[in-house]
C-alpha cells in the first residue's frame, strides 16, 4: 500500500464514520489547479467521543496503530496524532480542530470535491475552499518563509483568473487576512495577484494572436 493509498483509506474511514474532516494545504489545492507533486496530506479533524473506538476498529492491530485513547487525549490537548500502517511504514497526520481553532470558519465552509489518484481513478473528499487554502499558505509562509507557498498561491490564483475554477477566490477576504498577518504577507499577496493577472493577460493575448 502506497502513502496515497493509505491516505485514501483514512479519508474513506472518516467518511464512513461521519467524522467531520477537511483536507488543507497543497493536497487540497489539487482540486483547484495546483499541480505540485506532493505526497504530504494535512487532515484537520473534529472527532467526538463516538468516533474514537469505531475509527480504531477500522485500523486494527497488528498491522495498524490507531489507539483510541491516544486519539482522545490528543484531541483534548490539541495535539496532532497519527494513524500508522506498520507493514508499509506509512502514516497519516491528523490535526484536531482544537489545535487550530482559528480554522473554524474555513472548516464550516469546507466543500466536497473530486480528486484523481495516481492511477487516474477518482475519489471524493472534503477539502478547504481555495480562499482558505491561500490564507493558510500565507500563514505558513509567515512562519517559515518557504518558497513553495508563494508558488502554490500563484498557481491557484492563475487557475482562478483563467476562468478554470468553479469556486471563486475571495480576493478581498485574502487581502484583509494578509494585512492582519503583517506588511510582508500583504506585500507578498499583492505581488502574487499582480503577477497572476499579468500572466493571464499574456496567455489571453497569445491565444488571440495565435
Amino acid at each position: 500500500m502506497s502513502e496515497l493509498d493509505f491516505y485514501l483509506k483514512v479519508l474513506k474511514a472518516l467518511d464512513q464514520i461521519d467524522a467531520p474532516y477537511m483536507i488543507v494545504g497543497a493536497f487540497a489545492g489539487y482540486a483547484f489547479g495546483l499541480t505540485r507533486v506532493t505526497l504530504d496530506i494535512d487532515i484537520l479533524v473534529e472527532l467526538r467521543e463516538e468516533h474514537y473506538d469505531v475509527l480504531a476498529e477500522l485500523f486494527p492491530l497488528p498491522r495498524y496503530y490507531a489507539d483510541p485513547g491516544m486519539m482522545r487525549n490528543s484531541t483534548q490537548m490539541g495535539i496532532m496524532f497519527n494513524l500508522i500502517d506498520t507493514e508499509e511504514g506509512v502514516k497519516a497526520d491528523l490535526v484536531p480542530l482544537t489545535r487550530e481553532p482559528e480554522y473554524r470558519i474555513a472548516f464550516n465552509r469546507r466543500i466536497r470535491r473530486i480528486f484523481k489518484d495516481a492511477s487516474g481513478d477518482t475519489f471524493e473528499a472534503m477539502c478547504a475552499q481555495p480562499t482558505d487554502i491561500i490564507i493558510g499558505k500565507l500563514k505558513a509562509w509567515t512562519e517559515g518563509q518557504s518558497n513553495k507557498h508563494p508558488q502554490d498561491i500563484f498557481k491557484l490564483v492563475v487557475f482562478y483568473l483563467s476562468g478554470l475554477s468553479d469556486i471563486p477566490i475571495d480576493i478581498d477576504n485574502v487581502t484583509s487576512e494578509a494585512k492582519k498577518m503583517g506588511e510582508s504577507a500583504a506585500t507578498l499577496w499583492r505581488d502574487i495577484v499582480t503577477r497572476a493577472k499579468r500572466e493571464v493577460m499574456q496567455h489571453e493575448e497569445e491565444a488571440k494572436n495565435g
